[in-house]
């Protein structure tokens, strides 16, 4: 049985309701979250224990192809045999790579087990807001996508911080046996949640094809975009070689599709403009708020001389704007704001952050400051996409569509993440076998200024991209659609 008969658009949901499925969506969210950036700090005490200094970076460059690669298997397995039960499996999943993890002798070991965590942490997010899709109305729920947001930022965010104590105070291998009570806990939350949910009610004969080579091709292209320019260079037969591969796979999937019934990638949805759009919106944002996470850092400590601590206390003001923005989207949207404006007028805000950021004089203070601003307009985006895609698709697909919407956001964040570094890279007078932080503390501070400054100056672009394609979507109202107006 579904709670949606008891539910309105307006009245308020029941306190006990939402501790409910607040409690049984928010701790795997929290789980996928936070163990993107858990090992940040724990990884050099890690390859002390486990050697494999080469291997290192896998840690976490496995776990995330894996995630990014399972997310749209979820969303069909969702849709067709229950989101609750398929989510308790990857949590499942998700419990046994951190006991493989934690009892790691040797880095492949270590690597096996962060491939499997992935595999089910990428149900683990995706489902999770499925859930909330499928049992709380849709004005009701832009309630939950904005505190989403917001555990989504401080779970990132505090990732690290949290890995840094464990492993000083213990030991990194509690990093992973953490995982075992909670997992328990979420299983049992969500058991509940299972009796009360909807059967599926779309049944489609399994595409094989496509569950086997989709997942293929993003790891083709999650891997070349992360390791390209560092394990071989951009322009040689071995990066030719994965792009021709990834042309062909999107090409030879996108054939096989279209003759299917019931494909694996909801085409007739992906083809509707007031889907395309958002998500199109959400590959530029996370474009964006990765270009902030991994450059704003560097820069400050590089380019400007702040000490580690500092910088950390310099990012505060985007972790605040980013939590606030989600949190003023999603009040906006459940008092019938239409969810178009909000992205147009949050990446217009970006823009305008990161391009003060690219133009101000080179003083630490003013630049972290200017991050809340950038915050606040990132902060508006993911509330209202999830939320228009979710009311366009209806409820049968409500997981292939949120799978869209995070893997949308993954691909933004590696292409993005890879464009950026090329770009300011390649304005440093660095050879190849020289780059490295160590190699760009050597130059002069005036050449460092002015890489990154054009680099913020390339990342407002691509936020005045992002207002223009919000500007340029049609106006959704959010309603709940039925099985039938899905389709």
């Amino acid at each position: 049985m579904s709670l949606e008969p008891a539910l309105s658009q307006s009245d308020p949901l029941p306190t006990s309701v939402f501790l409910a499925i607040f409690s049984a969506v928010f701790l795997p969210m929290f789980l996928a979250a936070v163990d993107q950036t858990l090992l940040a700090t724990a990884t050099p005490a890690i390859v002390e224990d486990l050697g494999g200094l080469r291997q290192a970076s896998w840690i976490t460059i496995g776990y995330m192809l894996a995630m990014a690669a399972s997310v749209p298997i979820y969303g069909w397995l969702g849709d067709n045999f229950g989101r609750a039960k398929i989510l308790m499996i990857a949590i499942v999943i998700f419990a046994l790579g951190s006991i493989v993890s934690a009892s790691a002798g040797t880095m492949n070991h270590m690597i096996a087990g962060r491939i499997l965590q992935g595999m089910g942490g990428g149900g683990l997010m995706s489902l999770s807001q499925s859930l909330i899709g499928e049992l709380v109305p849709i004005r009701q729920r832009a309630r939950f996508q904005g505190y989403f947001a917001a555990m989504f930022t401080l779970a990132s965010v505090g990732g690290p911080v949290i890995g840094g104590i464990v492993v000083h105070a213990y030991s990194w291998h509690w990093l992973f046996w953490a995982n075992i009570p909670l997992a328990m806990l979420a299983v049992w939350r969500l058991n509940g949640l299972h009796k009360r949910s909807v059967k599926p009610v779309r049944q489609g004969k399994f595409d094989l094809v496509g569950v086997v080579l989709f997942p293929t091709i993003i790891t083709a292209l999650l891997y070349w975009l992360s390791v390209a320019g560092q394990e071989f260079a951009w322009l040689s037969a071995t990066s030719l070689g994965f792009a021709v591969f990834v042309v062909v796979g999107i090409l030879g999937l996108l054939l096989w599709e279209r003759r299917l019934a019931s494909p694996f990638l909801p085409l007739d949805l992906l083809a509707k403009k007031a889907v395309y759009m958002p998500l199109l919106t959400a590959a530029l944002f996370a474009a964006c708020l990765f270009a902030m996470i991994f450059f704003l850092p560097i820069y400050l400590q590089v380019g400007l001389h702040t000490n580690p601590a500092k910088t950390g206390l310099l990012l505060l003001p985007m972790t605040f704007g980013i939590v606030t923005g989600s949190t003023i989207a999603g009040r906006l949207l459940s008092k019938d704001v239409a969810p178009k404006w909000l992205p147009t007028f949050g990446m217009g805000l970006a823009f305008i952050g990161l391009l003060l950021i690219s133009f101000v004089p080179p003083n630490a203070n003013v630049i972290g400051g200017l991050g809340v601003l950038v915050g606040i307009g990132l902060g508006t985006v993911m509330p209202s996409v999830q939320l228009v895609v979710q009311s366009v698709s209806g409820k049968a697909r409500l997981s292939q569509i949120t799978a869209m919407v995070s893997l949308c956001r993954s691909m933004g964040a590696a292409i993005g993440t890879a464009l950026f570094s090329v770009l300011l890279y390649s304005l440093l007078p660095l050879t190849g076998s020289e780059l490295g932080i160590a190699a760009i503390k050597t130059l002069p501070t005036e050449v460092v200024h002015h890489a990154f400054q054009y680099g913020f100056m390339a990342a407002a672009g691509v936020a005045l991209c992002a207002a223009i394609v919000g500007f340029l979507s049609p106006a959704t109202a959010l309603k709940d659609h039925d099985s039938e107006t899905a389709h």
